[in-house]
C-alpha cells in the first residue's frame, strides 16, 4: 500500500520521540485521523474535549518530561482553540509542537469555510511556523519544527492542508535543486560563560555579607550545585513559582515561594540582603525584589536577551545553569560569619509555625482553605505529582505545601491562565502512570473548563485508574473568583462586585459520581484530614470538593501602603466586611505571636 503524507508525518514524528497526541478531530485533519487508525496507537491519539485543553496536556507532557509535547487539532476553529494552551507553554519555556490542519491549496484564498491565515495566526505564539505545501516537503519542515522547540524551548507550528495530507509521501525528496534533505536529532548544548564574567561574579559574591538567591525552573538540573553554592555563601534560597520543585522544602536555609503568593522569610530576605544572586528564573515583580542600589546582583541565565532584565546586575552569567555554577564554585570562599544564615533558618522556623497557626483558625464552622492544603501536606505521598490551577488555591497550594525531594510540581507560571490544573494532571497521569497526581483547583477554573475533563478521564478510566497511584482533583468550592475579588479589594480599591465575582454553587462530588468517578465532599473543618486519607486511599480518581470559607485572604508577606490604603477605602463599601476584618485580624495576628521571644525554642 502506497504511503500518505498523512502516515509519513506519524512515522516522522514518533522517529522525534512522540508517542502521544493531544487531539481533537474534525475533517481538517481528516488524512491525519485515518493515519492514526492505521497506526495501531504509536503514536497514541488523546481525545481531551476541547483544544485548549489538549494543549494545555502537551505543555505538562514537556514539563514533567523533559520531551517535545505534541498537540493536533483540526482548521479554523480547533486551530484558534489551541492558542491559549500554547501561550502557556510559550511563556514557560516549553518545547511543543502543534500540528494544524488547513483547507485545500486549491481552495485557500477564496474566502472559504473554516479558511483563516494561520501562518498570521500562530506567528506571536511560535518560534517556527510553516505550511507544508509539497509532500517533499513535510520531511524538513517536521525536523525544523522540532529542532526549533527543543533548540528555542518553545512552540513550533506544522499547518498541513487537507490535500497534501492525502497525497503520496515523498520521505526522500528528489535529489534536485530546491530540495531539502534533513535528520532526525538534536542534543542538548553545553553553554558556559567568559571566564572573566565567572572572576566578577565570584568577586561579587565573595564580598557579599547577606547573600539571598533566588531559583527557578532554569535552575531544575542545578539542585546540588545550588545547595553548594548556598552552603558556601551562607545564602538562604527563595523560590519562584515555577522553581518549586527544584529544592525541597525541608531544607532549613529554604525559604520558600517568592512575591505576592511568597512567604515571610522570603520577604525579609530580599528586603535586608546586600547581594542578589539570581539562577535560572525571569521572576518580573520588582517590588519583591531588593530595592534598586541595596544590592549588588548576579544572574545566570541560559538566555542573554532577559539577563540582567529583572534587577541592575553586576556580573551577567549567560549559560546553562549547572554548568556554570560547576566552574564558578571552585572560585567561591566559604563564609565564617554564618549569622545571616542563622536569621534565615530561624525565620523559616517562625513561618512554619504562623502556617500551622493561620491554617488552624476556623471561623463560623467554614473549612479554611489553608487547612485543606495544610493537611495534605504531611500526608504527600512519595514522588507525587502536584499541578495548580491560578486563583486563590494557588496561595495555599505554594505556602502550605511542603515538597519532599523527587516530588514534582508546576503550574501556569508566567501566562498565570485559569484553565491548567486539571489537564497538567491528567497530562502528567498518562506520563506518569504509576505517580500519585494530585490537582488543586478552584471552582471557577473548574467549571470553566475542568468539569468536562473529568469525562476525558472516565473514556481513559483503564489507563489512569486499577490499582494505580490516587490522580485526585481538589475542588476548592466558594462560590466566589476569590483571587480577583481580593485583586479588587487591595488593586482597585472596589469592594466586591457580586455581578462579575459569584459563581454559582456545584455540587462538584456528585458530578464526579454521576460521570463514573469517586466523588468525596467535606464542609466539616474537623474532617479535613479524613477526607484526604480517603480521597489518597480511592482506586478510583476522586473529585475532592471542600466547601471553604471565601472571606480568609490571601495576606501577602507585607502590605504595601497604597494596597492597604485601597483595600481599607474598599471595605467601606463591602458586602463582607465584617467577616473580612475579623479574619484578617485574626490571621495576621498569628504573625506577630510567632515572633514572641521564646517562640523558637518551643
Amino acid at each position: 500500500m502506497t504511503t500518505k503524507v498523512a502516515d509519513y508525518v506519524l512515522d516522522r514524528i514518533r522517529e522525534w520521540g512522540v508517542h502521544r497526541v493531544f487531539a481533537y478531530p474534525g475533517d481538517g485533519i481528516n488524512g491525519l485521523l485515518g493515519a492514526f487508525d492505521r497506526a495501531d496507537g504509536d503514536p497514541e491519539f488523546i481525545q481531551p474535549r476541547h483544544e485548549e485543553m489538549g494543549a494545555f496536556m502537551a505543555c505538562a507532557h514537556a514539563k514533567f518530561t523533559g520531551e517535545v509535547g505534541c498537540c493536533m487539532a483540526t482548521s479554523g476553529p480547533g486551530a484558534v482553540h489551541l492558542l491559549n494552551g500554547l501561550y502557556d507553554a510559550k511563556l514557560d519555556h516549553q518545547p511543543v509542537v502543534a500540528i494544524v490542519g488547513q483547507q485545500k491549496r486549491t481552495a485557500q484564498g477564496a474566502h472559504y469555510q473554516q479558511e483563516i491565515a494561520l501562518e498570521h495566526l500562530f506567528a506571536d505564539v511560535s518560534e517556527f511556523v510553516q505550511v507544508c505545501m509539497h509532500p517533499g516537503q513535510v520531511r524538513h519542515v517536521i525536523d525544523r519544527a522540532f529542532k526549533t522547540a527543543l533548540t528555542m524551548r518553545g512552540v513550533a507550528t506544522i499547518i498541513i492542508p487537507e490535500d497534501i495530507q492525502e497525497e503520496k509521501a515523498q520521505p526522500s525528496p528528489p535529489k534536485e535543486h530546491g530540495s531539502v534533505f534533513s535528520s532526525v536529532g538534536w542534543s542538548k548544548p553545553r553553554m558556559l560563560p567568559d571566564e572573566n564574567e565567572l572572576r566578577r561574579a565570584a568577586d561579587v559574591l565573595n564580598q557579599g555579607e547577606k547573600v539571598a538567591i533566588l531559583i527557578g525552573q532554569g535552575a531544575a538540573e542545578a539542585a546540588p550545585e545550588v545547595v553548594e553554592a548556598a552552603e558556601l555563601l551562607g545564602a538562604g534560597v527563595a523560590k519562584a513559582l515555577l522553581g518549586r520543585e527544584v529544592l525541597p522544602d525541608d531544607l532549613p536555609f529554604v525559604t520558600g515561594p517568592i512575591g505576592l503568593l511568597g512567604t515571610k522569610p522570603s520577604d525579609e530576605m530580599m528586603q535586608n540582603c546586600d547581594t542578589l544572586f539570581m539562577i535560572g528564573t525571569s521572576f518580573p515583580y520588582s517590588e519583591w525584589l531588593p530595592d534598586e542600589g541595596q544590592a549588588r546582583g548576579v544572574e545566570i541565565d541560559i538566555d542573554g536577551r532577559m539577563i540582567g532584565i529583572r534587577y541592575p546586575m553586576d556580573a551577567h552569567l549567560v549559560g546553562d545553569s549547572r554548568e556554570t555554577l560547576k566552574a564558578l564554585i571552585p572560585l567561591l570562599e566559604r563564609k565564617t560569619d554564618r549569622s545571616w544564615r542563622e536569621k534565615i533558618e530561624k525565620d523559616v522556623r517562625t513561618w512554619s509555625r504562623t502556617l500551622d497557626d493561620r491554617a488552624a483558625q476556623h471561623f463560623g464552622g467554614e473549612v479554611n482553605p489553608q487547612a485543606v492544603a495544610h493537611e495534605l501536606s504531611p500526608r504527600l505521598p512519595d514522588g507525587c505529582i502536584l499541578t495548580a490551577d491560578s486563583g486563590s488555591a494557588t496561595n495555599w497550594w505554594a505556602r502550605h505545601l511542603k515538597l519532599r525531594s523527587g516530588m514534582r510540581a508546576s503550574l501556569s507560571g508566567t501566562l498565570a491562565t485559569m484553565g491548567p490544573g486539571v489537564p497538567y494532571a491528567i497530562g502528567a497521569k498518562f506520563a506518569y502512570p504509576d505517580r500519585p497526581v494530585i490537582a488543586f483547583v478552584g471552582d471557577g477554573a473548574f467549571q470553566m473548563n475542568g468539569m468536562n475533563e473529568m469525562i476525558t478521564v472516565k473514556r481513559y478510566l483503564d489507563r489512569l485508574a486499577g490499582g494505580r497511584p490516587p490522580l485526585i482533583f481538589c475542588v476548592l468550592n466558594n462560590q466566589d473568583l476569590n483571587q480577583v475579588t481580593w485583586e479588587q479589594r487591595a488593586m482597585a480599591g472596589d469592594p466586591k462586585f457580586e455581578g462579575s465575582q459569584s459563581i454559582p454553587d456545584f455540587p462538584y462530588a456528585q458530578y464526579a459520581e454521576l460521570v463514573g468517578l469517586r466523588g468525596i465532599y467535606c464542609e466539616k473543618p474537623d474532617e479535613v484530614g479524613t477526607a484526604w486519607d480517603q480521597a489518597l486511599a480511592s482506586d478510583l480518581p476522586v473529585v475532592l470538593e471542600f466547601k471553604v470559607d471565601r472571606k480568609i485572604a490571601p495576606i501577602p508577606p507585607h502590605i504595601m501602603y497604597e494596597q492597604g490604603k485601597k483595600a481599607a477605602k474598599a471595605a467601606l463599601h463591602d458586602p463582607e466586611t465584617v467577616g473580612m476584618g475579623v479574619r484578617g485580624f485574626r490571621q495576621k495576628l498569628s504573625e506577630f505571636y510567632e515572633k514572641l521571644p521564646g517562640r523558637d525554642s518551643e
